[in-house]
């Protein structure tokens, strides 16, 4: 008899549920964009992007939102679609243009906004993001995770996590090619070493100092550069940290032989060397260099160039001649190539080698193949852009801004076509349109992967453990 009840009151509640989701009638139309969070409003998205659920900044008692042949009714102010519905209109509506019309009830009142579009490509987006979880403070590290999220759903996984780690600081966690079987992660602190990923297969290593790093494309080398990182705090209330290296080189580490490689050019006393990261054929190694200067006396004197470097993969040997690429009176940072080796993208800022504490630093996009340079003004914000990433297929990048509050950044992707031109970039869409809300961490150097990683958190602790593997020079 109970189940009875409760089949039948299950099947009334199936019927009468929809009926309790006001839909439009007597609508007034305003000429303008519906007031939405995310700003996903003519953006161009993937076809295996996961649903960009949003909420009105608006006082709604209820929003209808018509997406091509999908329409969603709901109470309140938030869009949450369901995704098996998302994913058929996502095939549907692949290499097209879909208008999407947002009705909201407002104090009584039902108002339909300006359409907009998404523009739905077929080009996909490699499907893990990872990234660092961090508070953004006046500290420079606490309570660090690393974290791994399918972007065709809301799977999240940790790689790395304070709790189980000793509240270590972290590194963040970087793939060879994108390739989910070949990466690494640097763990901080008393008995702590990078972490190699080979396979599912986690092992130690002692590479001493190693901060920011990349993998040659072949995975046999890694280039690293080793800083002294010193914080410091601005009198100037619109700036909170600066951050600089008090001395930087940039080394190669032979994974084979382990052993290290060193230049008299990629270590010169008189200048400081960081961001390395290897072209996608493995001929140079490029990375950012600087004139050294009193610290922090004159700090706003130091500007970063970008260079390069040959390096021969097959003999394991650095170059005799270093290349200046910029002219640029701005300090560059964080150079990477599109897997193809048609562009460089890279960060720009009036000085310094922390660009993420900067709100006028901006992505530049230079073409190997005529030196043109793309200020990227539809990507750009009046905020910090920065730490960028690309797909493997060299269609989408990835990267953290600030856009919002100046203060926590968000992973934002953009659509770079077959002409080279970059589109309006997108918020990693969540599964509840409040979580940016109610998020008290920021996402921190971003990177993409053609698949889940072989590891997790517990893994990380267990490697930890191990006997560290030495490099020798």
């Amino acid at each position: 008899m109970k189940r009875l009840l409760y089949i039948l009151t299950t099947l009334v509640m199936t019927v009468l549920l929809p009926s309790c989701t006001p839909t439009p009638k007597d609508v007034v139309t305003r000429d303008a964009l519906p007031p939405i969070y995310p700003d996903y409003c003519d953006v161009t998205i993937p076809e295996n992007i996961a649903p960009l659920n949003f909420l009105i900044r608006e006082d709604c008692e209820a929003i209808e939102v018509k997406a091509g042949e999908l329409t969603l009714n709901a109470s309140g102010n938030e869009a949450v679609f369901d995704i098996d519905d998302w994913k058929e209109l996502m095939q549907q509506a692949a290499d097209k243009e879909l208008e999407v019309t947002v009705t909201a009830r407002v104090r009584g009142r039902w108002i339909q906004y300006k359409p907009f579009h998404w523009r739905v490509v077929s080009d996909k987006i490699d499907p893990y993001l990872t990234y660092r979880l961090i508070e953004p403070d006046y500290e420079i590290w606490n309570n660090i995770q690393i974290q791994q999220r399918c972007i065709e759903n809301f799977d999240v996984n940790a790689l790395g996590h304070y709790e189980q780690l000793e509240n270590r600081c972290m590194n963040c966690h970087t793939y060879a090619s994108q390739n989910p079987e070949l990466s690494m992660m640097y763990v901080r602190g008393p008995g702590g070493g990078a972490i190699l990923n080979r396979n599912g297969e986690l092992s130690k290593l002692n590479i001493p100092g190693s901060v920011y790093f990349g993998f040659s494309p072949s995975g046999r080398y890694i280039t690293y550069s080793t800083q002294k990182i010193i914080p410091a705090f601005h009198s100037d209330p619109n700036k909170r940290l600066e951050v600089y290296d008090a001395t930087s080189n940039v080394f190669v580490a032979d994974m084979e032989q382990q052993r290290i490689i060193s230049s008299p050019l990629l270590s010169d006393s008189l200048k400081f060397e960081t961001f390395p990261t290897f072209s996608p054929d493995g001929k140079y190694i490029y990375y950012c260099a600087a004139d050294s200067v009193s610290l922090p006396t004159d700090i706003k004197s130091l500007q970063y160039r970008l260079v390069r470097i040959p390096f021969d993969e097959a003999t394991g040997t650095i170059g005799t001649q270093v290349d200046t690429l910029s002219t640029s009176e701005s300090s560059v940072c964080h150079p990477r190539i599109s897997p193809d080796g048609r562009f460089l993208l890279y960060t720009i800022a009036d000085y310094g080698t922390f660009p993420i504490w900067h709100p006028e630093a901006d992505l530049q996009m230079m073409n190997l193949e005529t030196g043109a340079i793309d200020s990227l003004q539809t990507v750009n914000s009046q905020k910090s852009d920065t730490y960028h990433a690309w797909s493997s297929n060299s269609r989408w990048f990835v990267f953290a801004s600030k856009r919002d509050d100046g203060l926590y950044g968000k992973p934002y992707f953009c659509y770079v076509d077959k002409e080279g031109r970059a589109h309006k970039p997108f918020c990693l869409p969540q599964q509840h349109p409040t979580f940016y809300d109610n998020n008290l961490k920021s996402f921190n150097a971003p990177e993409l992967g053609k698949g889940k990683v072989p590891f997790d958190v517990y893994d990380v602790a267990k490697a930890m453990k191990q006997e560290a593997l030495h490099f020798n020079r």
